[in-house]
């Protein structure tokens, strides 16, 4: 997958830690409609109660076209949309378990959220909902969050992406949708959309997926909140690549991404500035 050389070192970096996002392709031409690199379906929705799917799937529908994939939404709407990957490696299970890390999970960036009332999207693991059920049951709890998909154990799907520990072909779509039916007791807004770890994807792994009716979510703006050695490079980072429809990718991961929660307000006046709003990542797409 396309990516711009300023991140590859320091993803390089990131995911020495166990997390982190390969910058995703270069963005299209402006455009009125959502940017799709791959062809498919429409962009995902929430899946009713009532859908009908598959066997040990839920919502899942069938086809043989490999999923769509999103960059941005549309540039013509002064939307965007913030994201934050909630990642769980076997290693980063580990260090918790040491006492080496004490959390992965940052209260204090959710809380925010929730008293300013900023709608967000949550890519989530199913390891990280596993370690943190309170925390995904009560984003799940609020209308102003969804949740997607950021496979089970955040393993690669690519043969080389960086130095996470890579997924058998065959068991890429039972990760995915191991992933999906971890979560759906949760309930809340639950949507197909998923993030490939490390933003690492290609036609295989695309193909992997197609019978689970998912959209695959790059994103536009990533904050490199992860490596960040303070709050002001990822202010940086967002507020000089953001776009009217940029989905802005971020992390909710406490010990890999300690300045996000400092960062965030300045990034919101930023984005107010811009007459930018923020909106759920559903809404951005429908």
């Amino acid at each position: 997958m396309p990516s711009h050389d300023r991140f590859l070192a320091l993803c390089a970096v990131l995911l020495l830690s166990g997390c982190g996002a390969a910058q995703p392709a270069p963005v299209p031409a402006a455009s009125s409609t959502p940017a799709v690199h791959e062809s498919g379906p429409a962009p995902a929705t929430p899946i009713p109660e009532s859908a009908s799917a598959p066997a040990g799937i839920p919502g899942a529908t069938r086809t043989g076209a490999r999923p769509p994939v999103v960059q941005h939404g549309p540039r013509d709407t002064p939307w965007v949309s913030l994201t934050f990957d909630a990642d769980m490696t076997d290693a980063m299970a580990e260090r918790l378990r040491s006492g080496k890390v004490s959390s992965y999970a940052n209260v204090t960036l959710l809380k925010m959220l929730e008293q300013r009332r900023i709608p967000a999207t949550f890519f989530v693991t199913g390891q990280w909902a596993e370690e943190y059920p309170k925390i995904t049951r009560r984003i799940a709890g609020n209308d102003l969050f969804e949740i997607a998909n950021h496979s089970y154990e955040h393993a690669a799907f690519t043969a080389d992406c960086y130095t996470l520990p890579q997924l058998p072909p065959a068991t890429m779509t039972e990760d995915v949708a191991k992933t999906f039916t971890t979560l759906q007791p949760y309930g809340g807004r639950q949507t197909r959309y998923f993030r490939f770890p490390g933003l690492c994807h290609d036609k295989p792994a695309l193909k992997a997926l197609a019978p689970l009716g998912l959209t695959v979510v790059d994103g536009d703006v990533v904050s490199g909140d992860p490596f960040a050695q303070g709050p002001a490079p990822i202010v940086r980072a967002v507020l000089s690549q953001v776009k009217p429809g940029s989905i802005i990718v971020m992390h909710v991961t406490e010990a890999n991404a300690q300045y996000t929660d400092d960062a965030l307000p300045k990034i919101l006046a930023g984005l107010q500035r811009r007459g930018l709003r923020p909106v759920k990542l559903s809404e951005l797409l429908g």
